[in-house]
Protein backbone atom coordinates (compact mmCIF):
# COMPACT_ATOMS: atom_id res chain seq x y z
CA UNK A 1 0.00 0.00 0.00
CA UNK A 2 0.72 3.61 -0.59
CA UNK A 3 2.09 5.75 2.20
CA UNK A 4 0.26 8.34 0.51
CA UNK A 5 -3.18 9.49 2.15
CA UNK A 6 -5.64 8.22 0.09
CA UNK A 7 -9.56 8.73 0.26
CA UNK A 8 -11.96 6.28 -1.90
CA UNK A 9 -15.57 6.98 -2.32
CA UNK A 10 -17.04 3.79 -4.05
CA UNK A 11 -20.08 3.76 -6.06
CA UNK A 12 -22.81 2.67 -6.66
CA UNK A 13 -23.50 3.48 -2.35
CA UNK A 14 -26.36 5.00 -0.62
CA UNK A 15 -29.72 5.29 -1.48
CA UNK A 16 -31.60 2.32 -3.05
CA UNK A 17 -34.79 3.06 -5.26
CA UNK A 18 -36.94 1.48 -2.33
CA UNK A 19 -35.53 4.18 0.45
CA UNK A 20 -35.76 6.78 -1.75
CA UNK A 21 -39.36 6.11 -2.80
CA UNK A 22 -39.92 5.93 1.12
CA UNK A 23 -38.44 9.27 2.24
CA UNK A 24 -39.75 10.72 -0.71
CA UNK A 25 -43.15 9.92 0.27
CA UNK A 26 -43.18 10.59 3.39
CA UNK A 27 -41.79 14.36 2.76
CA UNK A 28 -44.38 14.57 0.28
CA UNK A 29 -46.94 13.50 2.90
CA UNK A 30 -45.71 16.68 5.51
CA UNK A 31 -46.23 18.67 2.34
CA UNK A 32 -48.94 17.72 1.64
CA UNK A 33 -50.63 17.78 5.07
CA UNK A 34 -49.03 20.78 6.50
CA UNK A 35 -52.24 21.11 9.41
CA UNK A 36 -51.54 17.28 10.51
CA UNK A 37 -49.33 14.89 12.35
CA UNK A 38 -48.41 12.12 10.00
CA UNK A 39 -47.48 9.11 12.04
CA UNK A 40 -45.22 6.56 10.29
CA UNK A 41 -45.11 3.28 11.73
CA UNK A 42 -41.43 2.22 12.91
CA UNK A 43 -38.82 3.70 11.31
CA UNK A 44 -39.81 4.88 7.58
CA UNK A 45 -35.72 2.96 6.84
CA UNK A 46 -33.14 1.79 8.97
CA UNK A 47 -31.55 5.39 9.46
CA UNK A 48 -31.16 7.41 12.63
CA UNK A 49 -30.13 10.72 10.15
CA UNK A 50 -33.04 10.53 7.73
CA UNK A 51 -35.30 9.67 11.07
CA UNK A 52 -34.02 12.63 12.99
CA UNK A 53 -34.59 14.60 10.01
CA UNK A 54 -38.30 13.85 9.58
CA UNK A 55 -39.03 14.16 12.81
CA UNK A 56 -38.05 17.44 12.82
CA UNK A 57 -40.59 18.00 9.77
CA UNK A 58 -43.46 16.77 11.99
CA UNK A 59 -43.49 13.29 11.66
CA UNK A 60 -44.13 10.84 14.53
CA UNK A 61 -42.96 7.37 14.69
CA UNK A 62 -44.52 4.69 16.75
CA UNK A 63 -44.12 1.03 17.36
CA UNK A 64 -47.41 0.32 17.25
CA UNK A 65 -50.59 1.00 15.22
CA UNK A 66 -52.66 1.14 18.02
CA UNK A 67 -50.98 4.39 19.41
CA UNK A 68 -51.85 5.98 16.02
CA UNK A 69 -55.14 8.46 16.84
CA UNK A 70 -58.40 7.01 15.01
CA UNK A 71 -58.64 8.75 11.40
CA UNK A 72 -54.45 10.13 11.11
CA UNK A 73 -53.02 9.36 8.48
CA UNK A 74 -50.27 6.39 9.20
CA UNK A 75 -47.82 5.40 6.77
CA UNK A 76 -46.06 2.33 6.69
CA UNK A 77 -42.35 1.81 6.33
CA UNK A 78 -40.45 1.02 3.73
CA UNK A 79 -39.74 -2.81 5.28
CA UNK A 80 -44.00 -3.17 4.94
CA UNK A 81 -46.13 -5.16 7.48
CA UNK A 82 -48.07 -8.08 7.63
CA UNK A 83 -51.54 -8.24 6.65
CA UNK A 84 -52.70 -8.31 10.20
CA UNK A 85 -51.12 -4.46 10.40
CA UNK A 86 -53.30 -3.31 7.78
CA UNK A 87 -56.34 -5.05 9.19
CA UNK A 88 -55.68 -2.86 12.78
CA UNK A 89 -55.12 0.12 11.13
CA UNK A 90 -58.15 -0.23 8.96
CA UNK A 91 -60.36 -1.06 11.92
CA UNK A 92 -59.26 2.19 13.50
CA UNK A 93 -60.09 4.00 10.54
CA UNK A 94 -56.28 5.31 9.83
CA UNK A 95 -55.69 6.73 6.64
CA UNK A 96 -52.60 4.55 5.77
CA UNK A 97 -50.28 5.26 3.34
CA UNK A 98 -47.96 2.11 2.20
CA UNK A 99 -44.87 3.21 1.16
CA UNK A 100 -43.57 -0.72 1.46
CA UNK A 101 -40.09 -1.28 -1.29
CA UNK A 102 -41.74 -2.76 -4.28
CA UNK A 103 -39.15 -5.58 -3.95
CA UNK A 104 -39.90 -5.95 -0.23
CA UNK A 105 -43.89 -6.57 -1.94
CA UNK A 106 -43.07 -9.18 -4.70
CA UNK A 107 -41.62 -11.17 -1.77
CA UNK A 108 -45.02 -10.97 0.31
CA UNK A 109 -46.50 -12.08 -2.83
CA UNK A 110 -44.14 -15.39 -3.35
CA UNK A 111 -45.40 -16.29 0.52
CA UNK A 112 -48.86 -15.81 -0.35
CA UNK A 113 -48.36 -17.97 -4.18
CA UNK A 114 -46.68 -20.75 -2.31
CA UNK A 115 -48.66 -20.92 0.83
CA UNK A 116 -52.07 -21.77 -1.72
CA UNK A 117 -50.03 -24.08 -3.23
CA UNK A 118 -49.51 -25.49 0.77
CA UNK A 119 -46.00 -25.18 0.69
CA UNK A 120 -44.13 -24.99 4.11
CA UNK A 121 -42.24 -21.35 3.30
CA UNK A 122 -38.43 -21.25 4.12
CA UNK A 123 -37.86 -17.74 4.58
CA UNK A 124 -34.16 -16.69 4.79
CA UNK A 125 -33.22 -13.74 6.62
CA UNK A 126 -33.33 -12.30 10.46
CA UNK A 127 -36.15 -13.61 12.25
CA UNK A 128 -36.56 -10.02 14.26
CA UNK A 129 -36.01 -7.88 11.50
CA UNK A 130 -39.46 -5.88 10.52
CA UNK A 131 -39.38 -7.08 6.80
CA UNK A 132 -38.71 -10.81 7.63
CA UNK A 133 -41.76 -10.09 10.33
CA UNK A 134 -43.64 -8.91 7.52
CA UNK A 135 -43.36 -11.07 5.19
CA UNK A 136 -43.62 -14.00 7.66
CA UNK A 137 -47.51 -12.72 8.47
CA UNK A 138 -48.57 -13.70 5.00
CA UNK A 139 -49.27 -16.92 6.41
CA UNK A 140 -47.53 -17.82 9.81
CA UNK A 141 -49.02 -21.31 10.05
CA UNK A 142 -46.59 -22.07 7.05
CA UNK A 143 -43.97 -19.58 7.17
CA UNK A 144 -40.60 -21.24 8.56
CA UNK A 145 -37.72 -18.68 9.09
CA UNK A 146 -34.43 -19.92 8.92
CA UNK A 147 -30.48 -17.93 9.67
CA UNK A 148 -28.18 -20.31 8.76
CA UNK A 149 -27.41 -23.16 7.22
CA UNK A 150 -26.99 -25.25 10.42
CA UNK A 151 -31.05 -24.40 10.62
CA UNK A 152 -31.72 -25.16 7.67
CA UNK A 153 -30.26 -29.03 8.16
CA UNK A 154 -32.19 -28.73 11.48
CA UNK A 155 -35.55 -27.87 9.76
CA UNK A 156 -38.23 -30.27 10.09
CA UNK A 157 -40.90 -31.07 7.23
CA UNK A 158 -43.34 -33.90 6.86
CA UNK A 159 -42.48 -35.59 3.93
CA UNK A 160 -45.68 -34.98 1.99
CA UNK A 161 -45.61 -31.23 1.98
CA UNK A 162 -43.77 -29.30 -0.41
CA UNK A 163 -41.09 -27.00 0.24
CA UNK A 164 -40.62 -23.79 -1.12
CA UNK A 165 -37.98 -20.55 -0.63
CA UNK A 166 -38.30 -16.96 -0.37
CA UNK A 167 -35.35 -14.10 0.89
CA UNK A 168 -34.68 -11.19 2.85
CA UNK A 169 -33.74 -8.93 0.29
CA UNK A 170 -30.93 -7.18 2.40
CA UNK A 171 -29.15 -10.48 2.69
CA UNK A 172 -25.59 -11.17 1.94
CA UNK A 173 -25.16 -13.01 -0.92
CA UNK A 174 -22.78 -16.11 0.80
CA UNK A 175 -25.11 -16.39 3.64
CA UNK A 176 -27.81 -17.09 1.12
CA UNK A 177 -25.79 -19.70 -1.07
CA UNK A 178 -24.70 -21.39 2.34
CA UNK A 179 -28.45 -21.68 3.18
CA UNK A 180 -29.70 -22.28 -0.14
CA UNK A 181 -27.11 -25.11 -0.67
CA UNK A 182 -28.94 -27.07 2.62
CA UNK A 183 -32.34 -26.61 1.22
CA UNK A 184 -31.47 -27.36 -2.42
CA UNK A 185 -29.77 -31.24 -0.93
CA UNK A 186 -32.43 -31.59 1.40
CA UNK A 187 -35.32 -30.99 -0.44
CA UNK A 188 -34.56 -31.31 -4.13
CA UNK A 189 -37.76 -30.61 -5.80
CA UNK A 190 -37.64 -26.84 -3.68
CA UNK A 191 -39.70 -24.40 -5.19
CA UNK A 192 -37.92 -21.14 -6.05
CA UNK A 193 -38.71 -17.71 -6.75
CA UNK A 194 -39.14 -16.77 -10.68
CA UNK A 195 -35.95 -14.25 -9.76
CA UNK A 196 -34.18 -13.67 -6.80
CA UNK A 197 -35.33 -11.88 -3.96
CA UNK A 198 -32.18 -10.33 -3.10
CA UNK A 199 -32.35 -6.59 -4.12
CA UNK A 200 -30.15 -5.52 -6.86
CA UNK A 201 -28.99 -2.44 -4.78
CA UNK A 202 -27.98 -5.07 -2.28
CA UNK A 203 -25.93 -7.32 -4.48
CA UNK A 204 -24.23 -3.96 -6.64
CA UNK A 205 -23.09 -2.50 -3.00
CA UNK A 206 -21.73 -5.73 -1.78
CA UNK A 207 -19.31 -6.32 -5.18
CA UNK A 208 -18.74 -2.81 -4.77
CA UNK A 209 -16.87 -3.10 -1.01
CA UNK A 210 -15.20 -6.01 -2.75
CA UNK A 211 -13.56 -3.73 -5.14
CA UNK A 212 -12.70 -0.94 -2.75
CA UNK A 213 -11.71 -3.35 -0.19
CA UNK A 214 -9.28 -4.36 -2.56
CA UNK A 215 -7.87 -1.00 -3.13
CA UNK A 216 -7.68 0.35 1.01
CA UNK A 217 -6.64 -1.08 3.73
CA UNK A 218 -9.42 0.26 6.06
CA UNK A 219 -13.28 0.54 4.63
CA UNK A 220 -15.68 2.79 6.63
CA UNK A 221 -19.43 1.54 5.86
CA UNK A 222 -21.53 4.49 6.72
CA UNK A 223 -24.84 3.60 8.48
CA UNK A 224 -27.19 2.63 11.25
CA UNK A 225 -26.51 -0.58 13.72
CA UNK A 226 -29.59 -1.54 12.74
CA UNK A 227 -29.52 -1.58 9.22
CA UNK A 228 -29.05 -5.17 7.88
CA UNK A 229 -27.52 -4.14 4.56
CA UNK A 230 -25.10 -1.73 5.87
CA UNK A 231 -23.84 -4.79 8.33
CA UNK A 232 -23.21 -7.10 5.45
CA UNK A 233 -21.37 -4.16 3.65
CA UNK A 234 -19.17 -4.33 6.80
CA UNK A 235 -19.01 -8.41 6.70
CA UNK A 236 -18.18 -8.60 3.17
CA UNK A 237 -15.10 -5.93 3.40
CA UNK A 238 -13.60 -7.84 6.37
CA UNK A 239 -14.16 -10.85 4.71
CA UNK A 240 -11.98 -9.63 1.68
CA UNK A 241 -9.45 -8.80 3.62
CA UNK A 242 -9.68 -5.01 4.61
CA UNK A 243 -10.17 -3.93 7.57
CA UNK A 244 -13.69 -2.30 8.38
CA UNK A 245 -16.04 -0.53 11.01
CA UNK A 246 -19.67 0.51 10.79
CA UNK A 247 -19.66 4.50 11.32
CA UNK A 248 -23.16 5.75 12.23
CA UNK A 249 -21.90 9.40 13.87
CA UNK A 250 -19.27 11.87 13.03
CA UNK A 251 -17.83 11.22 16.42
CA UNK A 252 -17.09 7.45 15.84
CA UNK A 253 -14.24 9.03 13.71
CA UNK A 254 -12.32 9.73 16.36
CA UNK A 255 -11.92 6.56 18.14
CA UNK A 256 -11.07 4.77 14.73
CA UNK A 257 -6.92 5.54 14.71
CA UNK A 258 -7.31 7.83 11.40
CA UNK A 259 -4.32 9.83 12.14
CA UNK A 260 -2.15 6.86 11.09
CA UNK A 261 -4.27 5.32 8.01
CA UNK A 262 -3.04 6.39 4.28
CA UNK A 263 -5.87 4.43 2.53
CA UNK A 264 -9.21 4.78 3.57
CA UNK A 265 -12.20 3.97 1.35
CA UNK A 266 -15.46 4.72 2.04
CA UNK A 267 -19.33 3.40 1.42
CA UNK A 268 -22.67 4.06 2.52
CA UNK A 269 -25.73 1.45 3.07
CA UNK A 270 -28.81 1.84 0.94
CA UNK A 271 -30.44 3.87 3.55
CA UNK A 272 -27.81 6.10 4.45
CA UNK A 273 -28.40 9.62 2.99
CA UNK A 274 -25.35 11.33 0.92
CA UNK A 275 -25.40 14.30 3.14
CA UNK A 276 -23.82 11.97 6.24
CA UNK A 277 -21.41 11.07 3.47
CA UNK A 278 -20.29 14.50 2.44
CA UNK A 279 -20.21 15.24 6.26
CA UNK A 280 -17.82 12.33 6.75
CA UNK A 281 -16.06 13.31 4.04
CA UNK A 282 -15.64 17.03 5.00
CA UNK A 283 -14.27 15.45 8.54
CA UNK A 284 -11.89 13.28 7.26
CA UNK A 285 -10.49 15.86 5.30
CA UNK A 286 -10.65 18.66 7.93
CA UNK A 287 -9.09 16.55 11.19
CA UNK A 288 -7.08 14.04 9.43
CA UNK A 289 -5.45 15.79 6.51
CA UNK A 290 -6.98 13.71 3.66
CA UNK A 291 -7.23 14.88 0.14
CA UNK A 292 -10.07 14.91 -2.17
CA UNK A 293 -11.94 11.76 -2.71
CA UNK A 294 -11.10 9.79 -5.86
CA UNK A 295 -14.09 7.80 -6.93
CA UNK A 296 -14.12 4.60 -7.95
CA UNK A 297 -16.65 3.43 -10.43
CA UNK A 298 -17.39 -0.84 -9.25
CA UNK A 299 -19.99 -1.44 -10.24
CA UNK A 300 -22.58 -0.07 -13.29
CA UNK A 301 -25.96 0.32 -11.85
CA UNK A 302 -29.19 1.42 -13.74
CA UNK A 303 -30.88 4.12 -12.70
CA UNK A 304 -34.64 2.86 -11.01
CA UNK A 305 -37.44 5.49 -9.78
CA UNK A 306 -40.78 3.99 -8.19
CA UNK A 307 -43.93 5.90 -8.75
CA UNK A 308 -44.97 7.27 -5.12
CA UNK A 309 -48.11 5.43 -3.30
CA UNK A 310 -51.22 7.52 -3.17
CA UNK A 311 -51.18 10.06 -1.03
CA UNK A 312 -54.44 10.81 0.06
CA UNK A 313 -55.64 7.31 1.43
CA UNK A 314 -59.42 8.12 3.44
CA UNK A 315 -59.56 11.34 2.45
Amino acid sequence: MSLRKRLVVVEPHGFCSGVARAVQTAEALLARFPGETVYGLNQIVHNQQVVARLSGLGMRFVKSVDEVPEGARLLFSAHGVAPEVVARAATRRLRAIDATCPFVSKVHAEVRRFAAQGACVVCIGHRRHEEVIGVAGEAPEQVRIVESAAEAEALAVPPDVPVAVVTQTTLGGEQVDAVMAVLRRRFPALRLPAATDVCYATRNRQQAVKALAGRCERVLVLGSANSSNSQRLVETARAAGAEAELVSALEQLYGLGLEAACGVGLTSGASTPESFLDAVVARLRERYGFPAPEMLAAVEEDSLVFRLPALDAGG
